[in-house]
């Protein structure tokens, strides 16, 4: 089954942890869906609970840094099989004019969170 991908500017308005972020996307024709929730796409960062509490924290402020309060590109998958109903995302940050960062790439690449595929 394919899955259907959708591009969109949106801002970042809270960052739960080191996977899940809430952010307002700019629909187009002046329509915005505020407070939509969005599980970072492909990563699985450690939980706020627990015994890995500590990274779990590490991994939340190292996202809030790169990502919250700031405009981003937003590459949206619809999970079906997600027990919450987010939207599972890919997070483009523009670090220059016309260069951009994959989020979900660069919280792994600094170790605050693994690549998992999940079926």
């Amino acid at each position: 089954m394919e899955k259907s991908l959708y591009h969109y500017k949106a801002h970042v308005t809270d960052v739960y942890d080191g996977d899940t972020c809430t952010v307002d996307i700019d629909l187009g024709l002046h329509l915005t869906v505020k407070g939509e929730k969005i599980r970072l796409h492909r990563i699985n960062a450690p939980e706020l609970k627990g015994n890995d509490k500590q990274n779990g924290i590490k991994a939340r402020d190292f996202l809030r840094e790169q990502i919250l309060g700031k405009d981003i590109w937003l590459e949206t998958i619809k999970d079906k099989l997600e027990k919450y109903g987010r939207y599972l995302g890919e997070i483009h940050l523009e670090a220059k004019p016309g260069e951009f960062v994959n989020v979900n790439d660069l919280i792994v690449q600094k170790g605050f969170a693994v690549y998992k595929e999940y079926k």
